[in-house]
């Protein structure tokens, strides 16, 4: 067992400190990344308190609350780095992958040292599909934001209905990786997917 706080401490600092000497978009992306991981540490607790009072096993736990968690911390977290540096198009999906990096880089930290680094490809599995994950269902929230923005209906209900699109690529992953076999295959391709997709869709908006 780890103290994921001490973890915490000892990445959070240097990022607090590099805000005296950075400004703008760097400021932004890494304040972002911090508050990634300080989100990633607090739906850890709220599905740990949800776990022990509902009785729900850790597998269920895993697909039926934490993506419903975890997307919902994340999307807090974005609204209050929209708040704090405004609205715009660019800052919304730089802020999105800021705090998906800094909340996939906590857990996958968390993970490593509670569980060891003996096994290449299961390291690999969490760099390029677990921690790929977080990043990719945020940037899909941001631009579903940028969307609302656009046509005006930035309002509680659309974003409660553009926080379903990360919840379904989050609860879909974990409950095809819950299980051996092509699922999981399926599973662990998807993040990957999903960013070859997005960045798809970076290149026709620019035409």
């Amino acid at each position: 067992m780890i103290n994921a706080e001490n973890v915490l401490i000892c990445i959070a600092v240097p990022f607090a400190i590099s805000f005296i000497f950075t400004k703008g978009s760097a400021r932004q992306l890494a304040s972002a990344f911090l508050a990634g991981m300080i989100g990633c540490i607090f739906s850890a607790y709220v599905a740990g308190f949800i776990q022990l009072t509902s009785g729900y096993s850790a597998e269920d736990t895993s697909i039926f609350l934490s993506p419903i968690i975890e997307e919902s911390m994340k999307l807090l977290l974005i609204l209050f780095c929209i708040y704090l540096y405004g609205p715009s198009g660019k800052r919304i999906e730089l802020l999105a992958v800021g705090i998906g990096t800094g909340f996939a880089t906590f857990e996958n930290c968390c993970i490593l040292l509670s569980s060891g680094s003996q096994q290449l490809t299961y390291m690999l599995v969490r760099g390029s599909a677990v921690g790929v994950m977080h990043i990719v269902t945020l940037v899909a929230l941001a631009k579903g934001l940028q969307l609302l923005k656009m046509y005006k209906a930035f309002f509680f209900i659309g974003i409660v209905g553009m926080l379903s699109i990360p919840v379904t690529i989050h609860g879909l992953y974990n409950l095809l990786v819950s299980q051996p076999g092509v699922s999981s295959y399926i599973g662990y391709a998807m993040p990957m997917l999903c960013v070859i997709l997005l960045y798809m869709t970076n290149i026709v908006k620019k035409r």
